[in-house]
């Protein structure tokens, strides 16, 4: 093998690492101006606005590690107390043994909607109303998507009135409608089965 073969080789790998690395906190968001919150998960301990409600839930080197207890029960939660309506987030995230979670909204009395991101999927899903005993789940759009074990994506979540729409990294894009979306949301929550899924580089914007 040549020097020039070897350098060459060299080059193209060293392209390819930071390639990778370009994925985890990519950009998506380019035209919300200014973020109403950032944060970096820099610290050593979770910011005030976590608030873990199942699951083990902690800020290792530079990032949020989660993942389900079995003594729980219960589906591992996550909540990012941000009051919102309309608004963008956008947020990195690893499925790292966990194969699948969910960014879930709430209404001010129980469940709204969720994105739910699977290993081959993206869906938006209406969650059933626990007050209303004729209410159900329902499917509101979904997509065909690829995330690998290990590697860093980024998604970009925006709700405005009605509508809601769905952008990742490496290519998703997803929108769906519904009445009952237009209304005011008292958090984020992250939630997710078995372990671990990281997640990095929040930011959220008030439309």
């Amino acid at each position: 093998m040549s020097h020039k073969t070897i350098i060459l080789q060299t080059a193209l790998l060293i392209a390819g690492i930071a390639a990778a690395r370009a994925d985890k906190g990519a950009e998506l968001s380019k035209s919300f101006g200014k973020p109403t919150v950032t944060d970096d998960i820099s610290q050593a301990q979770l910011g005030s606005k976590w608030k873990a409600v199942k699951g083990e839930w902690k800020s290792v080197d530079g990032a949020i590690v989660g993942k389900e207890l079995k003594a729980d029960k219960h589906a591992a939660v996550l909540n990012f107390h941000q009051p919102n309506h309309n608004s963008a987030i956008q947020f990195s995230f690893k499925l790292d043994g966990a194969k699948a979670f969910s960014l879930s909204f709430n209404k001010k009395a129980g469940h709204l909607f969720r994105i739910n991101v699977g290993a081959g999927s993206v869906t938006i899903n209406l969650d059933k109303d626990k007050k209303d005993p004729k209410s159900k789940p329902k499917r509101l759009a979904t997509t065909k998507a690829r995330f690998k074990q290990g590697e860093w994506y980024s998604m970009l979540v925006t709700v405005e009135g009605q509508n809601v729409s769905v952008a990742t990294d490496n290519g998703v894009k997803l929108t769906a409608k519904h009445a009952t979306l237009d209304q005011a949301k008292p958090n984020y929550r992250f939630v997710m089965r078995g372990g671990d899924l990281l997640l990095d580089d929040l930011k959220v914007w008030k439309l």
